[in-house]
């Protein structure tokens, strides 16, 4: 089980304040913007902007806000930036190792603000190449079991002949994992099974993972927070474990 999901579902428990909210719709409206550049503004013919559109959705982002940033990303409106991808790497308390994307229109503007944020909150950076080995490129999509209602058996026999390589059993969701050419595939197959999911993406998981306590954790977390704050940061994944007493604890 990745440190990645399990963050993933810490930060979906959360109460999310307002500030947070509209960083988060910030964020989310980026990944469209760049995802209709790149792939057009049809969503039947650009998998990825579908995917960015729908997480939008989910997360109650204006329908006017979302169809204004694929027309700027496509070129139909004006407005749009040219946003670059750029990855960072670091470390966290207890050797857990960072990967930190970011999208951004001012390359120095984002490794400065990282770099403050990381070393202000007990990190440190990493040269590049020396933290990205210790991660895979997978797809990944997560079935909330609570709207969903399927069984992990189950589920896994919808995705499997779509290209799902493993299932995986979070405290309050499954994790499908997949190839990332896989990815439309096992989404559709769960579209075509009615069964709904809270995200699909391409994300990056660790080949190993690092066991962390409670106050390791505390640590991690706080760091991974100041960074997601940052306008420039779309994500942050890393290669720590958390088992369910410390996540309980963390809760309390």
């Amino acid at each position: 089980m990745s440190g990645h999901s399990k963050w993933a579902t810490i930060k979906h428990k959360k109460a999310i304040l307002d500030s947070r909210r509209s960083k988060n719709f910030a964020k989310l409206i980026k990944a469209i913007e760049v995802s209709s550049r790149v792939g057009g503004a049809d969503m039947s013919g650009n998998p990825t902007l579908f995917d960015a559109v729908t997480k939008a959705k989910k997360n109650s982002v204006p329908a006017d806000n979302i169809d204004r940033a694929i027309k700027r990303g496509a070129g139909l409106e004006t407005g749009g930036k040219v946003w670059e991808t750029i990855m960072y790497e670091g470390y966290a308390a207890g050797g857990v190792a960072l990967l930190i994307e970011c999208l951004s229109d001012n390359r120095n503007r984002a490794a400065s603000e990282v770099r403050v944020a990381v070393t202000r909150n007990g990190g440190t950076m990493a040269d590049p190449g020396s933290v990205s080995y210790l991660f895979n490129r997978k797809g990944v999509v997560i079935v909330s079991k609570q709207g969903a209602k399927v069984s992990e058996e189950a589920l896994l026999e919808v995705v499997l002949d779509a290209g799902a390589q493993e299932v995986n059993e979070l405290s309050e969701a499954f994790e499908i994992v997949c190839q990332p050419a896989d990815l439309v595939a096992v989404r559709k197959s769960l579209q075509t099974a009615s069964i709904d999911y809270e995200s699909a993406d391409s994300s990056f998981l660790p080949t190993m993972s690092i066991p962390i306590d409670t106050d390791t954790a505390k640590k991690v977390f706080e760091l991974i927070e100041a960074i997601e704050d940052l306008d420039d940061v779309q994500n942050v994944y890393g290669n720590f474990d958390v088992s369910d007493e410390v996540m309980a604890s963390l809760s309390s």
